[in-house]
Order: structure tokens, then sequence, then C-alpha cells
């Protein structure tokens, strides 16, 4: 059984999972840069240790150090949370051989999902729907040609190990094609050192739709729903919510039944993400998530279930304690981001000093922030600074809440998304479920 966790992060994830090991009678260690020395997470954990400067690469992404920390503190347990290490699989390996509990799946598992060739490959065998496209690694211009007689232009061309737009090109028309193949293998192998490419039809029009799943080492698999993250800008999400109100209830039930036969096929155990992409033809295995995400919030306000609790649970290697038929989904959630960032200045990060704050309260009402009144963000880190829910009867009623809550919301000291968001929830095409992941590509709001 854990006994004493170590949290491999910072910010209100660390808050988060603070809060929930408090409950479950398990101490915390949080780790910190010499930035974050006064941040809440520091302040809120039984133990706290200092493993680095202010730049990331030195702390937060770290390995040896946070091991070390990890040794020191005697933690028999490591909370990876979201972004920095926590889909590493040098990471997950080196917590492996030094006999520490992973909070999350195996490595096996991550390895296999986090290539996105072989994540294709084991959803296709699985029969679960992949954006049409190559079937393995595209090795040859001349097997890219093949391909795109089948698939048709545009198309995309991506990296195997890709991520956060690198190594990814359109293919508009035949010309194109040798061109952009070797660059993304280029780019591909630059970045990530794996130059490994495939090839998927390039789909414009979509909704980004993605589904909770649970998973135990036993086999067990589960799922919490699903949640529309169409919102977004530059592929960060933005305003996230669920149900999906897009979905008839024949396909809900079908998405939902890929998502589980998806975790099943990956063997997969702890809280984890099958994202799709919705369009009016049907919808299309996109990735794996294989951490806690940012929007849990939202899956944990629907259902009333705890997912870094179930996390825990799992890595303790404990059956689901929890069946289909327990989970039950009432009402519409909705949660805003509030970024550190100035939407008149091409949203650019913020940092600065906390000079006053309210954050809201009531009925159905959620904030997870690491915001206090005098606290100083640094400006090394994501400019996530607190995520706001509410819960209504239906979409629209959560609509107007959430418009509410956040005229309710005050945070000053710096510039923050608050506004922007509040000119989406009134904007009609949003209020009228008019959404693609090109919404705000489309609709200049700011």
């Amino acid at each position: 059984m854990i006994k004493r966790l170590l949290i491999a992060n910072r910010g209100e994830i660390a808050v988060r999972i603070i809060r929930t090991c408090r409950m479950m009678n398990i101490t915390t260690i949080a780790i910190y840069s010499e930035a974050d020395k006064n941040s809440l997470h520091v302040q809120l954990a039984d133990e706290a240790i200092c493993i680095g400067p202010n730049q990331s690469a030195e702390s937060y992404l770290d390995i040896d150090r946070i091991l070390e920390a990890c040794n020191m503190s005697k933690a028999g347990a490591i909370h990876p949370g979201y972004g920095f290490l926590s889909e590493s699989t040098t990471f997950r390996q080196r917590v492996d051989e030094e006999n520490i509990i992973f909070i999350g799946p195996s490595f096996k598992t991550m390895d296999l999902m986090g290539d996105k060739i072989k994540a294709r490959e084991t959803m296709y065998q699985a029969n679960v729907p992949i954006i049409p496209g190559s079937i393995g690694e595209v090795k040859t211009v001349e097997e890219a040609r093949e391909i795109a007689e089948k698939v048709g232009f545009p198309f995309v061309i991506k990296a195997a190990s890709g991520g956060g737009g690198k190594g990814i090109r359109i293919v508009h028309e035949a010309s194109e094609l040798e061109k952009n193949f070797k660059e993304a293998q280029s780019e591909g192998e630059k970045y990530f050192g794996d130059k490994r490419v495939y090839i998927e039809t390039f789909i414009d029009k979509a909704r980004h739709v993605e589904v909770q799943v649970l998973g135990s080492r036993h086999g067990e698999a589960i799922h919490l729903g699903e949640r529309d993250c169409s919102i977004q800008r530059k592929n960060q999400k933005l305003i996230e919510e669920a149900p999906c109100t897009a979905l008839d209830s024949k396909t809900r039930a079908s998405l939902h039944a890929d998502a589980v036969k998806a975790a099943k096929a990956c063997n997969y155990e702890s809280a984890g993400t099958i994202e799709f992409l919705l369009t009016d033809n049907g919808y299309y295995f996109l990735e794996m998530n294989t951490r806690i995400q940012v929007e849990h919030t939202v899956t944990e306000l629907l259902t009333g279930v705890d997912l870094i609790k179930q996390q825990i649970l799992m890595a303790n290697g404990e059956h689901l304690s929890l069946k289909q038929e327990d989970i039950k989904f009432e009402g519409h959630v909705i949660e805003c981001r509030i970024n550190a960032e100035n939407p008149e200045k091409q949203f650019r990060p913020a940092a600065g000093k906390v000079l006053a704050l309210h954050l809201p309260n009531g009925f159905n009402t959620r904030v997870d922030s690491m915001l206090y009144d005098g606290y100083m963000i640094p400006p090394y880190y994501d400019s996530l600074v607190a995520k706001i829910l509410v819960k209504g009867t239906d979409r629209l009623e959560a609509i107007e809440k959430m418009k509410g809550t956040l005229e309710e919301t005050v945070i000053d000291g710096f510039p923050t998304t608050l506004d922007f968001l509040y000119r989406v929830l009134s904007y009609e095409p949003y209020i009228n479920n008019d959404i693609t992941i090109k919404f705000l590509h489309e609709h200049k709001i700011v």
C-alpha cells in the first residue's frame, strides 16, 4: 500500500493530487524549483524538496534529481501529474528500475501508445475506427504515392514520435509529396530521434471528442463518458464540456464501447483518455493520453468519481471497485481554463503578482487553482492559473451559469483570459453548438 507519495509536478495539478492524498491518509512530498519556493503546492504538502533552479530542464524535467528526491524522502510512489515527464517512457523505465510505484500505466503500454504508428496498428487490430491512411510505417516516397492514390488529396504525413505540431506536413497535390515526405522525416529525426512517418487523410472540420477510461492490471476497464474539447487555440484546449451534445445515443454508445475496447487492447491500467475526431461521417481514433489530463475535472464533476483516488488504487494493484453500471451521468458540465495571457497581444504569457483575488463558489461550481493573494506567478512554466467548472441541468443552463461565474471571478495583477472566455460563451455560434476544432480560427472573437 502506498504510504508516502512524491508529486513530480507543480501548480494546480500538484495541489489537486495533495488534496486526494490527504483524504487517503497518504503523506505527500512536493518537489519545487527555486522559482516555486512560495508556491501553494509547497505549502500544502507534508514535506517539500527543492530540486533545482528555475528552468524546467534543471528541475521538473531532471529525472536524476527527481529520483534522488524520491529516495531521500523514502517515497514509495511517484505521481507525474500531466505535462513535464508524465508521458516520458525514459522516466517510466527509470522509476521501475528504482522499484518505485508509478501512478499510471505500465512502461509497455506507454511505449506502445506513445508510438503513433504502433498505436494505429493496435487500434486497427482491435477494430477501433482509425483515420483512413497507412497501416505501419511508410518507408519510401513511392509507397507514399501508392497510399495517396487510395486516400486521395489532401492528406497528412506525420512523424511516428511527433508532437507539438512538429513532424507534420499537409500534402495538397502530388507535386508536393516528395518534398513534404522528406521534410516530415527530417523533422521527426531532428526533434524526436525517429524518422519514421505514416499517412492519414486530412480532416479539416471535426470535433475533438475524448473518452475517459479506467483500467486495472487485472484486465478490467470501464468508461466514464466523453468530453467535447473542440474549443482550442493552436491545439491548446480552452473550454471543455460534457457530455458532447453533438452525439446521438447510438453513436455515443458505440464511441464508449470502442474506447473500452481500445483500453483493453493495450492492457491499460490507471486513468487514461482515448481521443477521437468526430465528423459528419463517423468518428476516428486520434491518440491515447496515458496520464491524467487537465480536464479530468470535467468528468469528476459530471460523475462524482475521484479520478486521482482511482489512479492510486489501481497503482496499489487493486481491482476496479466501480462497475460500468455504477457510473451515472447527470447534467452538463463546462470547464474554462484561465490562463495568465494577454488575448489582445496574441495571447502573450503574462507573469505577475496577484494583487486581488476572488474565486467563485456556489452550487455545482468548482475551482482548481494554485493562486492566493500576493502570489507571484513565475514566468518559466505553463500559463494555466485556474480551472473553473460549473454544472447545469443542460448545456444552455451551464453556459449561463458559467458566464455568471466568470463575471464574479476577480484575478488582478496581470492579464488573463477571463474576459475572452466570457466573449466565447456569449457568441451565438458557440451557444448554438456550431463548433469544430477550427472554431477560434474561423471566428475572430478577441
